[in-house]
């Protein structure tokens, strides 16, 4: 717990110290005029702090619970290997299949079809998206894309596509692997309501494919990550409201 805290202290502190540097708030003078200086601070830190959440919180904290289940713990993995040609045809036919709606997405029928084709052909040198986080037990291996809450929908067929080169690349390297690669999407924006998982359901097995807030959360560290991650982020905010509330202060007189 202490790891986390101090983990995310320091994150909040990095970004003042970076947005001190800048030259933010940039002039904006309608919603300066309208909000004040101090406002219009507070939202542009917010919205740099979210534009790389991701990889300077989620990725991080992610680690850190993943610890205590998980053997090998990593993010920002490279996997990229030599992949057989035959197999990154067969993944172009496993896309074009899904995309005209000949049948639904099976991860395991999909797995099934990449080991058929794993040692045919000449092998070809791909560059693949960093795994943003990588967990192993094992010969169980577990490979995620953290996404944020509201994906663009247009963006699904290359979700898949990743999680399918990943998946190559791993059995490539290790025929025998138990092999998982997953879109983690951290919290529900939609809550209390269930998530929308329908705008992804043509393109990825939402069984097995697809970790939403407490699914991805308890599934690293355990039943109940969820809820104390968030009981850490509450008391974090609790012990750092002055440090926060001073720091933006700083902007109401200029």
């Amino acid at each position: 717990m202490s790891s986390i805290k101090e983990l995310l202290k320091s994150v909040i502190r990095d970004k003042f110290h970076n947005y001190q540097k800048t030259k933010e708030p940039a002039y904006m003078p309608f919603h300066t005029a309208l909000l004040g200086k101090d406002r219009l601070a507070l939202y542009q830190f917010i919205h740099s702090l979210n534009t790389n959440f991701g990889t300077t919180i989620f990725e991080p904290v992610g680690v850190e619970l993943a610890k205590n289940c998980f053997e090998i713990v990593k993010r920002q993995v490279n996997v990229s290997c030599e992949i057989s040609e035959e197999v990154l045809k067969e993944i172009d036919i496993i896309i074009d299949s899904l995309i005209v709606a000949d049948r639904q997405p099976d991860k395991n029928y999909e797995i099934d079809r990449i080991k058929q084709k794993l040692n045919i052909g000449n092998f070809r040198k791909v560059k693949l998206t960093k795994v943003d986080l990588y967990c192993q037990n094992a010969n169980n291996y577990y490979l995620f894309d953290i996404k944020t809450a509201k994906p663009n929908r247009g963006s699904f067929l290359e979700f898949k596509r990743t999680l399918l080169k990943w998946t190559a690349t791993i059995l490539t390297q290790n025929p025998n692997a138990n092999i998982h690669t997953l879109i983690a999407i951290p919290y529900n924006p939609y809550y209390p309501k269930p998530y929308s998982r329908w705008t992804m359901a043509g393109m990825l097995d939402l069984k097995y494919e697809l970790l939403v807030a407490e699914e991805f959360w308890d599934f690293l560290g355990g039943d109940g990550s969820y809820q104390y991650l968030l009981n850490i982020f509450e008391e974090v905010g609790v012990e750092m409201r002055e440090e926060i509330d001073s720091f933006f202060k700083k902007f109401k007189n200029k």
